[in-house]
């Protein structure tokens, strides 16, 4: 593995670091906790089908309503599952500091199959339906913030990018999954069976988090962050596969403790007070937490979950006729999601950068949903008449939005919350970075299927908005966001210019002891300095 990947990844760090880091330890590590990804992707994936099955608008009340009546209802049903999404990904900060990476997984595993069992029991009541989704939601979101966190702290600096971008492929595995399992059931179940197998499957992901995380191992950095420091050096040591002893896991280990001591004297307490006007009063903190704002926003409204959640409605949009052809053409969409998402992680993550990757593919998408827009607005799709050829190219620029997705905005912004803050305050700024990104997940989901049916005709307008929105991202990365590849975890404060507060902090101190000191001999006083610098 590790002579395959330093043929692959293109990074200065591989070429010094032993080629025992690199082994099969740290990637199953990694893919037991995606598993949680794959639980947003089934999620978000199967709703948007199972909405469009017959059964199910008979059954929920759908199949009575005009266009907006059920397009208000689609949307909340869709939409309660971000709203528990959000609240999850908030509470998990503190549940993953208090009891750990790996129990706050296994319980976000446990929301997830409880949500999944009241949705397939929910038997046409909309209010067990939502709960459901909304319990489940709790689940999803707890994950999307300690994922991240999980896998950015076990993971070797040279391919940290590839493995905490995991979590995007395996939403977009989860996605794809989603999209081919409404498929078949259309294709082949009938009743309350066809969407009643979906909903179930939803659960799958959730019992492989369940059991990949109780064979997992914590995160050396929490255990170091709790004074456990001989259990923090061991782990190290098993997921590098070394010796405990050896030089690199001893400089890894020693900068552990040294940006945990700098941060400790930078501000002592820990409490969430603390915390907080650590992050925010601290240049270098407050900058990393409004980027991590400001990079899940964006990623929001690159419109890709309008895609995710109504993807069938929107190939109907753009004249793609029959319940089985619409679901046809999602589940390649899905294949073209996860595809493009693996090639980026193994070729591209590590290699091009974080930087590079969020600017090319701002014009990209924005050029693919502007081309969507203009097709829907100038040659719009009428009802039993073929697709033209301009049609036949937007659905291929739906296809190309996802793949544009897939090597920038899609895995980098997971990578890149997740590695930037200091480890003091990991958590809580993964925690409002995948709270963000639930919350504007959820303006989309709620938006969308309105917009379809009113911003202009046929709907044209929603993909030149976000068509803007994907033009004005290049500008944002261009100016405010730096590059990150190779770099250790340890190294961000640097990049950020924590550390030198930190350490005119520790010179302060310093001075002050000095001047206390100022009346005893000099070996005296040099003994006074050393003891408070140790």
């Amino acid at each position: 593995m590790s002579w395959l990947l330093q043929k692959i990844v293109h990074n200065e760090a591989m070429k010094t670091d032993p080629k025992e880091v690199y082994g099969w330890r740290v990637y199953a590590l990694a893919c037991s906790a995606c598993f949680g990804g794959m639980l947003f992707g089934m999620d978000s994936g199967i709703i948007g089908g199972v909405l469009t099955m017959t059964p199910f608008e008979d059954k929920y009340g759908l199949s009575g309503l005009n266009k907006t009546e059920q397009a208000n209802l689609s949307a909340n049903i869709v939409s309660t599952l971000q709203a528990g999404c959000f609240f999850g990904a908030l509470l998990a900060s503190p549940a993953a500091d208090r009891y750990g990476r790996r129990y706050a997984l296994i319980g976000a595993a446990l929301l997830g199959i409880i949500g999944v069992v009241m949705q397939t029991a929910a038997s046409g009541h909309l209010e067990a339906m939502y709960i459901g989704r909304l319990i489940t939601g709790f689940g999803v979101g707890s994950a999307s913030m300690i994922n991240p966190l999980y896998v950015s702290e076990n993971a070797p600096r040279a391919i940290r990018g590839g493995l905490t971008g995991l979590y995007q492929l395996f939403i977009t595995m989860g996605i794809m999954l989603a999209f081919w399992i409404n498929y078949g059931s259309l294709l082949h179940l009938t009743g309350s069976t066809m969407y009643l197998v979906p909903l179930a499957m939803q659960g799958l992901p959730a019992v492989l988090l369940l059991g990949g995380m109780l064979m997992c191992n914590e995160s050396p950095r929490w255990l170091a962050k709790q004074d456990r420091w001989e259990e923090a050096r061991a782990t190290l040591s098993k997921v590098r596969a070394l010796p405990a002893d050896h030089p690199y896991v001893e400089e890894e280990f020693q900068g552990i403790a040294q940006q945990l001591e700098q941060e400790r004297l930078l501000i002592g307490g820990s409490s969430f007070l603390d915390l907080m006007k650590e992050m925010w009063l601290v240049p270098g903190n407050r900058k990393r937490a409004i980027i991590s704002v400001l990079l899940m926003i964006c990623q929001q409204m690159t419109g890709t979950n309008a895609i995710n959640y109504y993807s069938p409605q929107i190939f109907k949009n753009l004249g793609v006729e029959g319940k089985a052809t619409n679901l046809f053409a999602t589940g390649v969409y899905g294949i073209v999601k996860m595809v493009s998402c693996g090639v980026f992680l193994v070729f591209v993550a590590d290699s091009l950068g974080r930087r590079r990757s969020l600017l090319w593919t701002s014009i990209a998408q924005g050029l693919a949903m502007m081309y969507i827009g203009l097709y829907v607005r100038i040659a719009p799709p009428v009802e039993g008449s073929p697709v033209i050829p301009a049609g036949y190219f937007a659905l291929v620029c739906i296809f190309l939005f996802a793949a544009f997705f897939q090597f920038g905005w899609g895995p980098v912004c997971w990578i890149y919350i997740s590695e930037i803050p200091s480890a003091r305050l990991r958590s809580l700024n993964v925690a409002i970075g995948a709270a963000t990104q639930w919350l504007f997940n959820f303006v989309v989901a709620r938006a969308v299927p309105v917009m379809l049916t009113t911003v202009g005709a046929n709907g044209y307008g929603t993909y030149i908005i976000f068509s803007c929105f994907c033009f004005s991202m290049f500008v944002f990365v261009w100016f405010f966001i730096p590059e990150t590849k190779g770099l250790s975890l340890e190294k961000m404060d640097d990049l950020f210019g924590v550390t030198n507060l930190a350490q005119q902090e520790i010179d302060d101190a310093e001075q002050s002891v000095i001047a206390k000191n100022s009346s005893k001999p000099a070996v005296n006083r040099a003994q006074h300095v050393e003891s408070h610098r140790a």
